[in-house]
């Protein structure tokens, strides 16, 4: 039973990692970094919440923010070039007038790679090219010594990709099943031995789980936790944050926190948790049992995790296909960036996790519509309180692709009814609260990493300029352009060509088609 027990929990990880993820190359291909770089003239906004400010240069020296000069008034010809800060020999200018930048953006929940998208270079540049400066591998599913090569090649910026807090799912490679609270603290340690830099759970015994969680947070490291419904009716949410969990994922583990008429999810009696189609379809029924919105109970969960400090890390773009299969899988971009391999990993099927369209219509998506009410407004209010709420894709699952499913990501927090400056914060700011680098990243401040996202549009009027495709817009002389995009990322003042970044991917997507003589086709057409 432990043996089964084991093989759900790696299953309920999004992580496929029977394939060798092939590592990112080693060739320099961003600008810099430089000595002195100064961006020029413009837009800011700075992670904080305070509104955009600008015209402002920004200047950047040894990777570190030494000056953000405001230009006065925006107004053609007020910005004097005597007041503006001077380019010093060997020092770099990036002309951005009526641009706006923002601080790199934080994935909460990145995966890099494995069976479904084998090629971390696929994978780096997608996430760059929207911005994603810093990533959390959630379980570090290519193995902790391939994910902490790719972190210390990233942190040297040998290779192009973000920053990478490598997680590692909780007893993976124990030399036997934890059984007992000792075994669990022992590989705690040896987890930080390693070098990871957290841990990811599943769920586990009470006893276990609470012996692992108080010595991950004795240790000083972070965590994160799907909690998985083979364990939740045991271990909730709220068990786990008193006992030191600092992130949960998804929304596992909450509602069950906050049932009223039962102590279990009203499962089906012929129920099946290996039946990914009976698992989804009864998950998007669950919000609906548990304490409706602003009630005692509802109150009184949501008041203990902000009492502490405890992150949300929702992903709702993950789950968006659950209640609109159609537009997930129609969106524009898989034509163009996604690879044959992962295309066909999306498909309906028994075996491929996520992939749970076995008879999937008006029934499940009009139900998980409810279900995203409910959670969205959880969520909502968690902000609202002063709660930390965070931006993570959890891609490439369930027709979500990397980069692109964190736009959306965002996208669905506004619709949450967060305000775009709470949406940038939580992709930014408190993202790197959430995994302890507030004090270089996060915000565009002085003194902090010189990690920005810079676009020719405002976001904030538009969060769809962010995607790598753009948004559409019908011009005044009635011509359809997309605008938009990201044009620069920088990280640690390194200057990366975004426009350039999705070219070098779908080169690589489009080498795989030809060797594989792919076309992209709906399911079921032929």
């Amino acid at each position: 039973m432990k043996k089964l027990i084991l093989i759900l929990m790696v299953l309920a990880c999004r992580v496929v990692a029977q394939d060798v993820v092939k590592k990112a190359p080693e060739v320099k291909e961003g600008d810099g970094p430089y000595p002195q770089l100064i961006i020029r003239g413009v837009m800011l906004i700075d992670g904080t919440g305070a509104p955009p400010v600008g015209p402002v240069d920004i200047v950047v020296k040894q990777n570190r923010i030494v000056s953000i000069a405001s230009l006065g008034l925006p107004t053609p010809g007020m910005a004097s070039s005597s007041n503006r800060p001077r380019l010093e020999p060997g020092g770099k200018e990036l002309n951005c007038e009526g641009m706006y930048l923002l601080p790199g953006f934080v994935d909460m929940h990145g995966h890099i790679g494995g069976g479904q998208a084998p090629d971390g270079e696929y994978v780096f540049k997608l996430w760059m090219a929207h911005g994603i400066t810093t990533i959390r591998e959630p379980g570090s599913g290519n193995g902790i010594d391939w994910v902490l090569d790719q972190k210390n090649k990233s942190a040297q910026n040998l290779i192009t990709a973000p920053r990478i807090k490598a997680y590692v799912t909780f007893g993976s490679g124990a030399k036997e099943p934890i059984r007992n609270a000792e075994q669990a603290k022992a590989w705690v340690n040896e987890n930080k031995m390693k070098g990871a830099d957290g841990i990811k759970f599943f769920g586990a015994a009470p006893e276990i789980m609470d012996a692992a969680l108080r010595e991950n947070k004795r240790l000083g490291l972070r965590s994160a936790c799907h909690h998985a419904q083979l364990g939740v009716a045991r271990w909730n949410v709220v068990q786990s944050a008193a006992a030191g969990l600092t992130t949960m994922e998804h929304w596992y583990g909450l509602p069950e926190a906050m049932l009223t008429t039962s102590t279990l999810q009203n499962y089906p009696l012929n129920y099946n948790y290996s039946n990914e189609q009976h698992r989804f379809e009864e998950a998007g029924k669950l919000w609906k049992q548990a304490a409706a919105p602003f009630t005692p109970k509802w109150n009184a969960v949501m008041d203990t995790l902000l009492k502490m400090d405890f992150t949300l890390d929702p992903t709702f773009d993950t789950y968006e296909a659950s209640r609109d299969l159609h537009r997930a899988r129609r969106q524009e971009w898989h034509e163009v960036y996604t690879l044959p391999k992962l295309w066909a990993f999306y498909q309906p099927s028994r075996i491929a996790h996520g992939s749970y369209w076995f008879n999937w219509g008006t029934e499940q998506e009009v139900a998980w519509k409810e279900n995203f009410r409910l959670w969205m407004t959880f969520v909502n209010e968690y902000k609202n309180r002063g709660g930390r709420v965070t931006a993570g894709s959890d891609n490439a699952f369930i027709f979500q692709l990397y980069g692109f499913g964190y736009i959306r990501e965002l996208e669905l927090l506004r619709e949450a009814g967060f305000h775009p400056l709470e949406v940038i914060r939580s992709a930014t700011l408190y993202g790197a609260q959430a995994i302890g680098m507030e004090k270089d990243l996060g915000s565009v401040e002085l003194g902090k990493l010189a990690d920005f996202v810079i676009v020719d549009q405002n976001p904030l009027e538009n969060l769809q300029v962010l995607y790598g495709m753009g948004a559409v817009r019908l011009m005044d002389d009635n011509s359809v352009k997309r605008v938009g995009g990201i044009s620069y990322t920088v990280k640690d003042g390194i200057i990366y060509d975004a426009k350039k970044l999705l070219a070098d991917v779908k080169k690589i997507v489009d080498a795989e088609k030809t060797k594989a003589g792919f076309v992209l086709k709906q399911p079921g057409m032929n």
